[in-house]
């Protein structure tokens, strides 16, 4: 049996088990106050460090998602509408054209590519009937058009190879034509120049300046 002890104005304290002589008495009633203190506290010290886990979760989610970090580490990408301002010849006949008056268009998606450019310095005459030009006013119409789509790869973090699917230009289609240019990406402008094709490198390579346009 336990004995319970009584103060001096007849309230109950705590209950102990009678115990041997020399034994510290053992508590086995409700604990001391300093004890259920204690123990409050920490249980608010876990919580409070539960939720100082988890808001510091949710700041470091919502910090890598954010636009600003979204491409950080990233390559930039080429894909996207592009066209051309200025094309550089080199060799013998070396010069820089603007193409201000050039209609053209290059678009890239994940692994293909389109390229339409009309290469004339001005309005290209329109044949008054097909079926009766002559070759030379066909050629004017039609000659300075360039058009070609196929597929793409970029190597080495600086090399742009296409493999052209169609082309205005049979002899630049079909298995193993590709053209292999090296690039250069600077946030919306591009230069593109030629290094090699199926039959060697360029002797006399052009670079092609364009910007963005989507």
């Amino acid at each position: 049996m336990s004995a319970r002890a009584l103060s001096g104005d007849g309230m109950k304290r705590e209950e102990y088990a009678p115990n041997p002589a020399g034994s510290p008495k053992k508590f086995i009633g409700r604990q001391p106050k300093a004890a259920h203190w204690a123990h409050a506290r920490y249980r608010a010290f876990f919580r409070e460090a539960h939720v100082a886990k988890l808001l510091a979760v949710v700041l470091t989610v919502v910090l890598l998602s954010s636009p600003g970090n979204a491409g950080q580490g990233k390559p930039a990408s080429i894909q996207g509408v592009w066209r051309a301002v200025e094309v550089t010849l080199t060799g013998p006949a070396a010069r820089t054209i603007a193409f201000t008056d050039r209609p053209n268009l290059t678009i890239f998606t994940a692994r293909h590519y389109s390229r339409i450019e009309v290469q004339a310095d001005g309005p290209r005459p329109i044949p008054a009937d097909v079926a009766k030009a002559s070759a030379d006013e066909l050629r004017a119409a039609w000659g300075p058009f360039v058009a070609e789509g196929g597929t793409y790869e970029l190597t080495n973090g600086s090399l742009l190879t296409v493999r052209p699917i169609a082309a205005k230009n049979p002899a630049v289609m079909g298995p193993g034509v590709f053209i292999t240019y090296s690039y250069k990406l600077e946030g919306d402008t591009i230069w593109v120049t030629q290094q090699r094709n199926q039959n060697g490198p360029f002797p006399n390579p052009v670079t092609f300046k364009s910007v963005r346009v989507e």
